[in-house]
C-alpha cells in the first residue's frame, strides 16, 4: 500500500492497483446549531474516485470509515458498496462519488477501507488514506 496526502486536506492511497483519491469539502450553508441535531453540527462533502491501475478487475463489495472527532469520539460505518452502487472495475477504469459526513466538532479525521473482490473472488482491502474534515472559519 502507498500512502500519502494531498497538499489541502484530502488523502491518496495505492493498494494492489486500486487509486482511492479524496477531495473534502466544508459546506458552511448546511452547517450551524440546530434542534433537529441538538447542538452544533458541521457538515462536510467528500468525493471519491477510485480508479483500477492493475492488471485485473476488481469489484467493490463493501465500505468500512473511521470517523473520529475533534474531541476523539470514533464512529464505525459499515455498508454494501458505495452510494447504492458495488462497481465492478476494469483494469482502466474509475468510479466517481460524492457522499457526506456531519460531525459535531469543526474538525475531525475520516479514513477506511473498500472490501474489493478480485477476479479469482480473493476479497482485499483497499485502503482509504485518512484525509481531514476541517470547518472554513471564514465562510
Amino acid at each position: 500500500m502507498t500512502t500519502s496526502t494531498s497538499k489541502a486536506t484530502g488523502s491518496e492511497a495505492i493498494t494492489r492497483g486500486i487509486r482511492v483519491q479524496v477531495v473534502p469539502t466544508f459546506i458552511p450553508g448546511q452547517s450551524g446549531e440546530g434542534e433537529s441535531w441538538q447542538g452544533q453540527r458541521y457538515m462536510f462533502s467528500y468525493h471519491i474516485k477510485i480508479s483500477n491501475e492493475g492488471s485485473s478487475r476488481a469489484k467493490l463489495l463493501s465500505r468500512h470509515w473511521v470517523i473520529v472527532d475533534a474531541d476523539g469520539e470514533r464512529h464505525d460505518v459499515r455498508g454494501d458498496g458505495v452510494i447504492g452502487h458495488q462497481p465492478d472495475l476494469a483494469p482502466g477504469q474509475a468510479f466517481e462519488y460524492t457522499s457526506y459526513c456531519p460531525i459535531t466538532t469543526p474538525w475531525g479525521t475520516m479514513e477506511g477501507e473498500f472490501t474489493m473482490q478480485d477476479e479469482q473472488g480473493g476479497l482485499f482491502e483497499a485502503a482509504i488514506a485518512r484525509f481531514y474534515l476541517v470547518a472554513d472559519q471564514t465562510a
